[in-house]
This record gives C-alpha cells, sequence and structure tokens, in this order.
C-alpha cells in the first residue's frame, strides 16, 4: 500500500471514530434530563410524607411512603423514608387490629321494663350471614345481671340445662345455658361471674351451639375489644 493510500486510510478511520465519538455525546444529557424530574416529584413526596409523620396521620403515611420506596428505589427519598417506615407500618397494623376490634363492641344504657339496663353486645365474626348471633352481657336494676346469646329464628335446641362446649384463646371450657321460659331465642348462661372473669382475658372466644334451623354450629367471637370500664354497673334501685 501507497503511502498516499496509507495515509487516506487512517484519515477514514480516524474520521469514523470520531464520528462514532460524536454521536455518543448527547446520550448522557439525556438520561440525566431524565432524571431530574423524578428527583424533584420523589423529593415533594418525601416531603409530604415528613408532614403526614408530623400530624400522626399515619395511614395515609404508610400509603405514601410505600409508593415512594416502590416507585424510587435506591433514591434520596426512599432512603430517608425507609429510616421510620417499618416501625410506624408495624405500629398502625397493631392500632388499626385494636380498633376494629373495640368497634366490634356495643354498650348502651337504656330504660327497659320498668327499669334501665346497661349492655354490652357482640355478634360473632364466624359463621358468617343474617342469621349471627348476638353474645350480650346484660345488668338490669330489677333482674340483676345476666350473661346470654340471642339468636334469631327459633333459636337454640336446649332441654333444660345443655352443654356448651367453648374455648377461650384455645383453652377448652365447658359452659352451661338454658332457653329462657318466656320463649325468646336465646341461651342464657349459668355461672355469669366466672364468665366474665374469663372473657376479660380472651381475644377468641368459640361456643357450640345447636339451632333449631342450622343444626350444630361453632360460633366464633372477637372479643379482644372487650372494655369492662365501658359496661359501668347501674345503681341500685331505691
Amino acid at each position: 500500500m501507497s503511502y498516499v493510500r496509507r495515509s487516506f486510510f487512517t484519515i477514514a478511520v480516524g474520521g469514523l471514530a470520531l464520528a462514532a465519538g460524536c454521536s455518543k455525546q448527547p446520550d448522557a444529557p439525556v438520561a440525566t434530563d431524565a432524571q431530574a424530574p423524578a428527583a424533584d416529584e420523589s423529593a415533594k413526596k418525601l416531603a409530604t410524607y415528613q408532614q403526614l409523620l408530623k400530624i400522626h396521620n399515619d395511614q395515609l403515611a404508610v400509603q405514601l411512603g410505600k409508593e415512594i420506596v416502590d416507585k424510587y428505589p435506591g433514591s434520596a427519598a426512599a432512603t430517608e423514608v425507609g429510616k421510620t417506615l417499618p416501625a410506624l407500618e408495624s405500629s398502625w397494623k397493631e392500632a388499626s387490629e385494636k380498633a376494629r376490634l373495640t368497634n366490634l363492641w356495643q354498650y348502651q344504657i337504656a330504660p327497659m321494663q320498668g327499669g334501665t339496663q346497661s349492655t354490652a353486645t357482640i355478634y360473632n365474626s364466624q359463621p358468617s350471614g343474617d342469621d349471627r348471633v348476638r353474645l350480650v352481657l346484660r345488668r338490669h336494676t330489677d333482674w340483676g345481671q345476666t350473661v346470654f346469646l340471642y339468636g334469631s329464628g327459633k333459636g337454640f335446641q336446649c332441654a333444660g340445662d345443655c352443654s356448651l362446649p367453648a374455648t377461650f384463646d384455645g383453652k377448652a371450657k365447658g359452659l352451661k345455658g338454658f332457653s329462657p321460659p318466656t320463649g325468646e331465642p336465646a341461651l342464657i348462661l349459668r355461672n355469669d361471674a366466672a364468665f366474665l372473669v374469663a372473657l376479660q382475658k380472651t381475644k377468641r372466644l368459640t361456643i357450640d351451639v345447636t339451632t333449631k334451623t342450622r343444626g350444630k354450629q361453632t360460633l366464633v367471637f372477637e372479643v379482644g375489644g372487650y372494655d369492662a370500664s365501658k359496661w359501668a354497673p347501674l345503681p341500685k334501685k331505691k
């Protein structure tokens, strides 16, 4: 190859290399420009997250924190959120479950057949359906204290005293009940005082019953939210 040809080949190759080098230069600014809006957006969401923490809106803070971590992994915002999110989510779930259990109970004080009664009631969680059963704690100025199950329709199958196998957080305990002579779809529990002592320490109560319409059933009550102070004793009738 002649000197001229060799020189031309060298220049041509160099020119291609130069052209290739020039074609790559715009790539870097494009990537940087694309990252900038994401960084600005994550920073704004981080500021909102921190504000939610200050006002103790834990539910929205958890939702936004998880969004930041999932949408902007590895970002400064995700790193900052990661310092508080695990503990916040744990405490929020605990508080939410406590509130759910508390709201399962209803407390009421009202006139009742010439006297005043105070009740604490909760429906069974399982089995579900329209004919659920209520566990009722009742104090009446004339009738005294009673604990009973109140169903629907034809009520329970119980002749005389009937055995009601039960568990208190998995620990077996036998209960005794009887049907009221007035015919309501109810089962009145005997030894209500011992039942109430056990109830205050229980989160999950099960009672086996036999209904006249559906036969044998295991009623599950999530009683962990029971607050004895809200079922206040009534004043003695003068």
